[in-house]
Order: structure tokens, then C-alpha cells, then sequence
């Protein structure tokens, strides 16, 4: 266990002394009083749910400060001072530590700094000593993923400010504290006016958007909105989407040979109908008439329900409550996307219901707003950020598109994402188009959303898999120079559904901007992060969602670390960095003998694609086939080549874009390239899914929601892991826009990039380098026989290598 912590900061003794006093830890008499008084005090106070002293001096018993005397019996002794392990030893036990099970009683140091938590190593013998000391104390973590002050916050520590009659953000360390009552959650509908019209109904699209709100705002708090734009949130149609998913066993097809621009999207907006009139202003107010549903999309936003935060979900056009229809990244997502955020802003008119034009203002925001959620969630947070829209502060983009090219497509060719061969933008428009729920409904908007639909799927163009207009209009990366908020990004970087290329071609094109940016990237999947033991992720939102949306002076762009990377080899291990990408690069050639060597060899060695007819006999487990590629005695042995370098004498450390040079020659008109990075030695390595430390473990208010308490393991020993891959199409040698022939038996000369990754290499291990063409997982699998050569004096992988 590692307790991580990179959101705390240790402020100035007068600082730590006020605030303890703001949160009721100590009164304003405290100087005046004894150091055994305060001390008493102070211990009393951290047991909010022991009401009579009884209990609380049965609770001081149950803590032992050594091997001779408990708590209870300590604090009676009218002591002048507290030895340094007497107080190290009642933190962790408040904390949840057990003696003898978790630690040695006897060397509380020890374990304290095996586990990251901060050391009190001084005897305690004044006042100034017990300040700083329970300062200390309060902001360390516990092992259930929470700061020990909000563990004793869900037992009621806040208790007495739930119903203080003048409600207020309580602050501490630089954070909002759970002072809200959850149970009392206003939940409620609007509908906010966007400037669409995408259904052709004459009427501009209403969007539904649910708050949830603190009781608190109808005493005249005004507090900040985390929004989540989410497609998914009123429901999905999975059945459409499996009709609809596309074949991708076919052959390449031969492409046009062009020169052509690169294109470029030009928006033009459309003809609006006229905004709606609201009522009479007398007719317009404050109270809504829809109660809303939470539906549990992100414990990040419940986290912060109970600290003082609005949430706000809408699920754009074409979902259910909603008008218009799903364009799947198109710039009418975005214009939906913002259309809520102006109305947080007091920029945009919204309306209590869909037929009285009765309008209803964000009375009770003050104005500021983050976004929050991961993949499609996360892309329209990027997707708002890229238009500059006022109110916007911050976005915190997890696993997000910043190119719905690159989600779909590469160099070329139709790429599925990880686990969704024949996926595409017109089958997530369907299984997000959630207005096809409701019939009545339905029956207007189907004409118009089967029109799209039919447009989608010609301009996505499946058979070129060509960069086109279509997918300009899809590449918020065009417009990153516009963003003015900060941001946030996370990504796993073994993401093979919304890949790591995403977030950094990103983080490149924001790296001149005026604006603070952090990136986070860990060993996940597809996943969210903020219930990871090792990580104290709510925490650091919280520090940084204080400063931008509450104006706390805390100094969070300065405390979190600008880049941080969960190590691959080490469990619970995390690195800080000032960027990502290294410059250190180094090239290795592929010899005839399977090794790879800082010199070039004049060879060629051939491969033959012809394993798609194997896979679609067997059981066409994907993941299955990607170990025996790899695997030696392999059943796809002659589908590919490997290449491995010697073991590496030390640790060494790769970060950034691996690329490939290659010249290749296949048999036919056609052909595709496929590429992997490979870390071949025996080892356990992590697991690719966190294993559940404790179900609903971690209690994110007193009266709130749960979330699972999850941590990276490793797992059984296994001989090799991929790090990074990539794919081509051989008609595309210059980019992916412009179509070149490819004559049989001609050689061809390209260069392409793999997914970016930072990934630690340990000693004894190789760097392989795999080339095949048919990615059973991601590309068509046409059943061919084409032989493909390889000339490896003008083939290499450079690898971009880093310090530690």
C-alpha cells in the first residue's frame, strides 16, 4: 500500500491555527489554555460520532500510544508533552491502521514512510507543536482513499453546519469541505434553448438538462456547476447499434490514385427559426416543474455534491427529453455542448417545459463552470473548451477524442477501436440517439435523424478510410488555439479504445497556450481513476476546483505536478514530470537473425497475410489472437516478423512517439502495414483491470454515495506485454488524405507513428519490434495470401528514451 499525495501543501503556522478554529478543531481560547487541556481537546474532537464522554473515553481505551499506556489513560496523566511515536501511533489507528496486522506498534516511523504518509518526528511540547501537528494529521489519507478529516466528516464532524442558517464554503488546506447535507439535494429539469434546429421542425432544439443542486442556494448561496455532457445519460438503443455495425471482413480496396489539399471544414451556420418569446416576466421565475433523476454517471461529481458543487448532466440533441438528432462529433454536439454552459452563464434563455415558454434563469450559479466525465463525456468537454465559451473555467477530460479521425481511422484505413470491430460515427449516433426511446415522440424526429444517419455513413467514407471534410469538422485540434480554460486530461495509456494518441497530439498543440495544464496518465484501460487507493485524485480535483471555480487562493497550479505517470512495473508508484515527450531518441535496425542492432544489415525477410481465414474459423477471440501473435511456436508465426534487441544491462525508460521507418513491398495493388513495440521478458506485470480492495470502500459524503476501492496488482508471470502499436495503409505513403498507387512487387518507402507511451523497461528485458499486416482487433480482415518483403537496411523503430 502507497498513499500517494500530491495535493497537499503546508501553510504558514497562523494559517494552520485559523483554520483549525474555521472548522471548530479548536476555539479562540486555545492560546491561553494548557498544553494537556488543548491536547484533550483536541483528541475529544476528532470523535464526532461519540456523543457522551463514556464513549468517547471507551473509544480513547481502544487506541494504544505504546506497549504500556493507551490514549485514554495518556491524556489523563495532565501530560506536558507527547512523544513523537505516541502521536504517530494514535493517527494511524485513527486513521484505520491496525496494530499488528498493518504495523509494529514499535516503529510507527518505519511504516509511515513505507506507505507515503507524512512523519510527525518531533516530541510534541507546545501549542505551536499540537497546531502543527493535528494540521498534519487531519490532511493525511486514510487507506479507504479519503483525507482523515473527510473520514471524520461522514461521522458527522460537520454536522452542526447543516443547519447553521447562514450556509457557507468551509474551506481547508486549500479545499471545499463536505459541509452539505446530501439528503437534501434539490433535483430538477430545465430546458435550455440552443441556436439548433437539427430535426427541422421549425422550432429551435430544447436541450433537458438535470441539476442537482444543494438546498443551500434557497437561502441565497450561489455555488459553481461541474457539468457533464453526457450522451449516454438517458439511456442507450443496443440493438440499433448491433444492426447496424459494420462488416469488416473484406478485402482492401484499391483507391483512386489524387493529389489533393489537405481539407479543411468551413462552417457555415444554418437558417434559424426565430428564439422562442418567453412569457410575461411576471410568469417567469424561479421554481422549476420537473423533479430530476440522478442517474450515477461519475462519484467524482457526488464527491463533490456534499462540498458546496452543483452537477449538471445534459445529453445533448437527439437524446431522450431532448430535441434534434446525433451528428457523432459534429460541430452542432458542440454548439448543444456550450448551449448549457451559456445558460449557467446567464448567456442563454431556458425554459421550465417544452410547450409554455415559461423561462427559468441559473439563479442560483454563480456563474462558473468545469466539465467532468471520460470518452464521449470527456470529448465534448474538449469539444466546449475549444470554442472559448465564457463561464467555462476549467475542464477535467478523461480518455478523451481529440480526433474523431483517429477514434475510427488511421493512415488511411478503417481502425476500429479496441473491442468494437465495425463501429463507426453513424452506428454511435443510433446507439446514442436515445429519443428513439419514446415513440410518440420519435415518430417526428425519425424522418430527419434516418436523413443524417444516411449522410453520416456516406461522408465517413469507409471504403477509402481517407482524412476528409468530414472528419476536419471532427478535429477539435483545429480549433485547441481558441481554449482559454484551463485544463486537466487524463488518459490510460493502455487505452485501446480511445487511444493515447488522442491526448497527445493534444497536449502538444496546448503546450504555447497561456493557459495552466496538468495530464495525468495511468496503467488503465478505458477506465475512471479518482477510486484508486494510490492515488488521492478526488483530493487534487478538489484543490484545483477550489481555485478555479471559488476563487480559493491555493496556489493549485503551482502544487500539482504538471505531468504525472503511474509507473508500469511498480505497483502504486507514480512519477512527476515537467512534460512528456522525450528528445532522446534512439534507432534500431532489424537483422535477418531475429535481433535488432544500431547498425543496418542489407537483407529482406518476408511475411505472408493469410491468417484471417484461421482466426474466422476459431472462436475469433481477439485478445487471444493478439497473445499468439506474439507468442513463439505461434499459429501466426508466418503472419509477421520479430525482431528483438539484447536484454538491457539496467532499468531504462521510454516516453513519447515511437516511429517506424519501413520499405516494403507486397504482391498486389493493395496492402496494409501493421507494427508493434514489444517488452519480451519473463514478469509479473500489472494487471490490465484494478482489482477491487474493498466493495462500496470508499464513502464519498456522510449521507452519499459509495464507490468501489480499486488498485492496479500484478499478476501471474506472462513472457511479454505490448507497449505501443500501429497500422498503414499502403495507398496512403505521404498522409492520410492523398491516395498513391501501390504496384505490385514495387518497393515502397513509408513512415508512420505508433501510439505514444511512457513505459519502464526493466533490466534483463528486450524491446521487440513486431511487423505483420491484418490487425484482427482493429483493421479489415479480408482473407488474403499476400507476401509482403521487407528490406531491413532501410527498416527501423526509433524509440524515444527519457530519464526516469
Amino acid at each position: 500500500m502507497k498513499l500517494n499525495q500530491f495535493a497537499h501543501y503546508t501553510p504558514n503556522l497562523t494559517t494552520q491555527r485559523q483554520e483549525l478554529i474555521n472548522i471548530g478543531l479548536i476555539n479562540d481560547n486555545f492560546d491561553t489554555c494548557t498544553f494537556s487541556n488543548n491536547l484533550r481537546m483536541m483528541v475529544n474532537n476528532l470523535l464526532p460520532a461519540d456523543r457522551t464522554n463514556s464513549t468517547k473515553l471507551e473509544h480513547l481505551h481502544r487506541i494504544l500510544l505504546s506497549n504500556e499506556i493507551d490514549l485514554a489513560a495518556f491524556l489523563q496523566q495532565e501530560a506536558h508533552q507527547m512523544p513523537a511515536d505516541y502521536f504517530n501511533n494514535m493517527a494511524l489507528q485513527f486513521l484505520g491502521f491496525v496494530v499488528d496486522d498493518d504495523y509494529d506498534l514499535t516503529q510507527p516511523q518505519a511504516f509511515m514512510k513505507s506507505i507515503k504518509l507524512p512523519i510527525i518526528k518531533y516530541d510534541l511540547n507546545n501549542n505551536d507543536n499540537l497546531i502543527t501537528a493535528f494540521y498534519t494529521l487531519l490532511n493525511m489519507r486514510t487507506p479507504h482513499n479519503l483525507i482523515f478529516l473527510d473520514e471524520l466528516a461522514n461521522h458527522g464532524f460537520f454536522n452542526d453546519k447543516f443547519n447553521c442558517g447562514h450556509p457557507h464554503f468551509v474551506f481547508f488546506n486549500g479545499k471545499a469541505q463536505p459541509v452539505f447535507d446530501t439528503n437534501k439535494l434539490v433535483r430538477e429539469v430545465v430546458y435550455v434553448e440552443s441556436p439548433l434546429d437539427t430535426d427541422h421542425d421549425g422550432k429551435r432544439d430544447l436541450l433537458a438538462t438535470t441539476i442537482i443542486r444543494p438546498a443551500e442556494t434557497g437561502d441565497g448561496l450561489r455555488v459553481p456547476v461541474l457539468y457533464t455532457a453526457d450522451p449516454y445519460y438517458c439511456g442507450t438503443n443496443d440493438r440499433d447499434c448491433d444492426q447496424l455495425t459494420h462488416n469488416v471482413n473484406y478485402h482492401l480496396q484499391v483507391k483512386p490514385t489524387n493529389t489533393v489539399n489537405k481539407p479543411h471544414y468551413q462552417y457555415q451556420a444554418p437558417q434559424l427559426p426565430a428564439a422562442r418569446v418567453p412569457q410575461d416576466k411576471q410568469k417567469c421565475g424561479e421554481i422549476t416543474q420537473i423533479n430530476g433523476i440522478d442517474n450515477r454517471v461519475y462519484s467524482l461529481n457526488e464527491y463533490f455534491n456534499a462540498r458546496g458543487f452543483a452537477t449538471v448532466y445534459a445529453g445533448g440533441i437527439g437524446t431522450r427529453y431532448s430535441d434534434g438528432v446525433r451528428t457523432c462529433g459534429g460541430i452542432e454536439e458542440t454548439i448543444a455542448t456550450i448551449a448549457i454552459i451559456q445558460w449557467l452563464h446567464g448567456d442563454r434563455k431556458a425554459y421550465t417545459n417544452k410547450t409554455d415558454n415559461i423561462e427559468i434563469t441559473a439563479w442560483w450559479c454563480n456563474g462558473n463552470v468545469a466539465m467532468t466525465g471520460r470518452s464521449y463525456l470527456g470529448t465534448l468537454a474538449t469539444a466546449a473548451a475549444t470554442t472559448g465559451v465564457p463561464g467555462l473555467k476549467t475542464i477535467i477530460s478523461e480518455a478523451a477524442i481529440s480526433s474523431w479521425y483517429d477514434y475510427y481511422r488511421e493512415n488511411g484505413l478503417v481502425v476500429a477501436p479496441e473491442a468494437c470491430q465495425g463501429e463507426d460515427a453513424d452506428v454511435l449516433a443510433i446507439f446514442t440517439g436515445s429519443r428513439k426511446k419514446d415513440a410518440g415522440d420519435w415518430r417526428y424526429a425519425k424522418q430527419h435523424f434516418d436523413k443524417e444517419l444516411a449522410q453520416l455513413n456516406q461522408l465517413q467514407d469507409r471504403n477509402s478510410g481517407n482524412y476528409n471534410c468530414f472528419w476536419d469538422e471532427r478535429n477539435y485540434r483545429n480549433y485547441a488555439d481558441q481554449i482559454k480554460c484551463d485544463v486537466i486530461y487524463v488518459h490510460g495509456l493502455n487505452d485501446w479504445n480511445v487511444k493515447p494518441r488522442h491526448v497527445e497530439k493534444m497536449w502538444q498543440r496546448l503546450r504555447n497556450l497561456p493557459i495552466n495544464r496538468k495530464l495525468i496518465l495511468h496503467q488503465g484501460q478505458h477506465i475512471y481513476i479518482n477510486n484508486m487507493q494510490s492515488l488521492d485524485f478526488n483530493d487534487m480535483m478538489n484543490l484545483w476546483l477550489s481555485y478555479e471555480l471559488l476563487d480559493v487562493d491555493n496556489n493549485a497550479p503551482a502544487i500539482l505536478p504538471n505531468v504525472l505517470i503511474q509507473d508500469n512495473v511498480v505497483p502504486e508508484t507514480w512519477h512527476t514530470y515537467s512534460d512528456w515527450q522525450s528528445d532522446n531518441w534512439q534507432s534500431y535496425y532489424p537483422h535477418n537473425d531475429g535481433t535488432l542492432a544500431l547498425t543496418s544489415q542489407d537483407e529482406q525477410q518476408t511475411f505472408v497475410d493469410n491468417g484471417v481465414t484461421q482466426f474466422l474459423n476459431g472462436d475469433r477471440n481477439e485478445l487471444k489472437w493478439q497473445a499468439e501473435l506474439l507468442q513463439n511456436n505461434s499459429p501466426y508465426q508466418a503472419n509477421r516478423l520479430i525482431w528483438q534487441l539484447a536484454p538491457f544491462a539496467d532499468d531504462v525508460y521510454i516516453s513519447g512517439v515511437p516511429t517506424i521507418n519501413c520499405r516494403v513491398k507486397v504482391d498486389q495493388k493493395t496492402g496494409l502495414l501493421s507494427a508493434q513495440l514489444v517488452d519480451f521478458g519473463d514478469a509479473k506485470r500489472l494487471k490490465p483491470v484494478p482489482t477491487v480492495l474493498s466493495k462500496h470502500g470508499i464513502k464519498l459524503a456522510m449521507h452519499g454515495a459509495t464507490d468501489d476501492l480499486v488498485e492496479f496488482q500484478l499478476d501471474t508471470a506472462t513472457p511479454f506485454r505490448q507497449i505501443a502499436k500501429g497500422h498503414i495503409n499502403l495507398q496512403n505513403q505521404h498522409n492520410n488524405w492523398q491516395n498513391d498507387p501501390v504496384v505490385p512487387n514495387q518497393w515502397l518507402d513509408l513512415q508512420f507513428e505508433l501510439q505514444p507511451t511512457h513505459y519502464h523497461l526493466t533490466a534483463g528485458h528486450k524491446l521487440g519490434l513486431v511487423i505483420y499486416a491484418t490487425d484482427m482487433a482493429m483493421t479489415c480482415r479480408g482473407e488474403n495470401n499476400d507476401h509482403y518483403t521487407i528490406a531491413l537496411a532501410h527498416t527501423k523503430i526509433n524509440v524515444p528514451f527519457t530519464n526516469k
